[in-house]
């Protein structure tokens, strides 16, 4: 273990009783944005180009509307090895789980947990509203996370505290909104076909009633949103850890709330709500378990 690994598992040992080690955490986010420019040297020249596409569904029995095509491009299987090398070079003793390569158990409670394009749908559309996630979980939760989009040259970091904006060789500090109502409100999801259940669907649909504005589309771009204060919610379903836990800690870092659809841990997935506030989060849950 290096001595920067055993400073980080010590920290992570007491994350319940004080704070993390700063010098840790700032030293793991300037890895974070070396492994999003890595990333960014695989997915940018590939975007709007005329590359294969691969179906992951392709002979599976899927079930779910949103994943019966289930694209994969090299951008996204390149990105996510050039992550992978780069982690195992520098903390061979962390675990690393992507969304293309799988899980892979580390030697301390540190795990990078990566998405290569968040929004491979978007991709291959040419649209830029696909990001690289790449969060650092310290075994209890994410602790960091990064969202990047490069082709608009954008890239939101937080560290639960708070949630920054790095572009064109500047940063600002983000914000979410003050909006404590669904009639002010505007409300994201990615795909309505990402509702398989009837019931979350019904749910899905009182809170989309209610609002202000309803947009479709985003992907990790529209919880971004979310921390810059210009969208005040997204309400989705069927989502897996590492399409979550980058945003997480931006969100968070932002002033909003990010959890699952009964107010717990979002960071497995599946049902997932992030809002600005905890006042509006607090009626989009209420609102979603209205029927219930």
């Amino acid at each position: 273990m290096t001595p920067t690994d055993s400073a980080a598992s010590a920290a992570s040992a007491n994350s319940a009783n004080g704070p993390r080690s700063d010098p840790a955490l700032a030293e793991y986010l300037a890895f974070a944005h070396e492994l999003a420019d890595a990333a960014a040297s695989c997915t940018l020249p590939l975007f709007r180009s005329r590359m294969a596409v691969d179906d992951k569904s392709a002979g599976r029995d899927v079930a779910q509307p949103a994943l019966r095509y289930d694209p994969v491009t090299e951008a996204d299987r390149r990105a996510e090895a050039a992550m992978r090398e780069r982690i195992a070079a520098r903390y061979p003793q962390h675990g690393i789980l992507g969304e293309e390569h799988g899980r892979v158990a580390g030697q301390t409670p540190w795990t990078w947990v990566l998405d290569p394009v968040d929004g491979t749908r978007a991709f291959i559309s040419g649209l830029p509203l696909w990001g690289t996630l790449i969060a650092l979980n310290d075994g209890t939760r994410p602790v960091l996370g990064i969202m990047d989009q490069p082709f608009t040259g954008e890239r939101f970091h937080g560290d639960g505290r708070a949630a920054m904006l790095r572009r064109a060789g500047h940063e600002e500090r983000l914000s979410s909104s003050a909006c404590e109502t669904l009639a002010d409100a505007t409300v994201m999801c990615t795909t309505p076909q990402m509702y398989a259940d009837e019931a979350d669907w019904n749910a899905f649909q009182r809170v989309a009633q209610q609002a202000r504005l309803l947009r479709y589309g985003g992907d990790c771009y529209a919880y971004c949103m979310v921390a810059a204060g210009h969208v005040d919610a997204v309400v989705e379903a069927g989502l897996q850890p590492y399409d979550v836990q980058a945003l997480i800690p931006i969100i968070e870092g932002a002033g909003g709330v990010m959890t699952d659809w009964n107010g717990g841990d979002a960071q497995q997935g599946g049902r997932v709500v992030a809002s600005a506030n905890p006042r509006l989060h607090a009626r989009i849950l209420a609102t979603l378990r209205a029927g219930s």
